[in-house]
């Protein structure tokens, strides 16, 4: 048998290098589903950075700062984006429909099959870099994709569009943990043109129609179309929404004309920071029956991952919430603090059963808490 082995080797051997002289392609092995020490999230990343020369951890970052790497079982967002990457399908987006082609993937599997989606993101985000012009050599470095992710983002302007690369870029230089970690960059993006742009609700503060009600909000406006000049009603009541998405997307998706949706405030998770968009005495579009007489306050994330719902975001929002309740006369209890599912008429469930009612109105009632940044 050990005759029969060396001449079994032997053949190989010589039928490769046939094979090689003769130019015939060599199939390589197939790889692992997923590499040791790797989930098979972890591994779906890898794969796509390196189909598509895109760094891994800039295409995590970016699949985190959408969705935290929840698919949220294959649910659109608010803007009508799916998946961990958030591929988008609106009037102004269609990073979906360009991930389709890109990838021969069928629209159907890039909005509910993980590994497609995160596919379909790295590439878009690899022809976002041609467009660019990022070389091989500016591909290998994770800091020259900055204006890269800028656009990835959708944004409506190039304020929104830093805001969105900044957030993005705050995860690459803290790092990730989890399933899916990455590791610290301690270094400065190269933002390219971007870096004589204001981030959106810091350029114009000097401008009276620009200064944010709320002293501790940015202000950036929602698109015209998104809400009505003037109220029919006095206000009375805070309603509380979950975006359904980012918060430097819902900014954006708020300054789209064809969302005709907006609310009055926006809240960060990751550090409470606060951006107006529409003045409370202008009725934005929120919450149908309610948006003659209610506030509306969105918080950055999903009904169904908890995670977005920080202790940071919880009393910069309650804050915001007792400066509306001491502005109006607004009881700081149930009857004046609602969520969007308690007003009649919509079909809604934000804020959801993950969001903590008792600690929320505890801070709203105790004091202290606002923005950490």
């Amino acid at each position: 048998m050990a005759g029969t082995r060396r001449r079994r080797r032997r053949t190989g051997v010589a039928l490769l290098a046939a094979a090689l002289a003769g130019g015939i392609a060599v199939q390589p092995a197939p790889a692992s589903a997923t590499p040791p020490g790797r989930t098979a999230l972890d591994a779906a990343f890898v794969r796509a950075a390196q189909e598509y020369d895109v760094p891994r951890d800039v295409l995590v970052a970016v699949g985190y700062g959408e969705s935290r790497l929840d698919a949220h079982g294959g649910k659109p967002s608010q803007a009508n984006g799916y998946g961990v990457m958030h591929l988008v399908s609106n009037p102004a987006q269609h990073s979906l429909e360009r991930a389709a082609k890109l990838t021969g993937e069928p629209v159907a599997r890039l909005k509910t099959a993980t590994p497609a989606n995160i596919r379909g993101g790295a590439a878009v985000l690899r022809e976002l870099a041609d467009a660019e012009g990022l070389t091989a050599r500016d591909r290998d470095r994770v800091t020259a994709w900055y204006p890269v992710v800028a656009r990835y983002g959708g944004a409506a302007d190039d304020a929104t569009a830093r805001l969105y690369a900044d957030g993005i870029y705050e995860l690459v230089q803290q790092g990730i943990p989890g399933a899916v970690p990455v590791r610290a960059h301690r270094v400065e993006p190269e933002r390219g043109r971007y870096a004589a742009v204001a981030p959106a609700g810091t350029a114009s503060r000097t401008l009276a129609a620009a200064v944010p009600e709320y002293p501790p909000a940015r202000w950036v406006a929602a698109n015209g179309a998104n809400y009505g000049v003037g109220r029919p009603s006095r206000i009375t009541t805070v309603i509380l929404h979950v975006t359904q998405g980012s918060y430097a997307g819902t900014i954006s998706w708020f300054q789209n004309p064809s969302a005709g949706v907006s609310a009055h405030y926006v809240v960060k998770s990751s550090n409470g920071e606060i951006t107006q968009m529409v003045r409370e005495g202008d009725t934005a579009y929120h919450a149908r029956s309610g948006n003659a007489y209610g506030v509306g306050i969105e918080h950055e994330g999903y009904v169904d991952n908890p995670a977005w719902f920080t202790d940071a975001m919880y009393r910069s929002s309650a804050a915001l919430t007792r400066y509306l309740c001491d502005k109006y006369g607004i009881p700081k209890n149930r009857t004046g603090i609602k969520g969007h599912n308690e007003i009649p008429g919509n079909d809604h469930t934000d804020p959801g059963p993950n969001w903590n009612w008792n600690y929320y109105l505890s801070l709203v009632n105790q004091g202290g808490g606002g923005p950490t940044v």
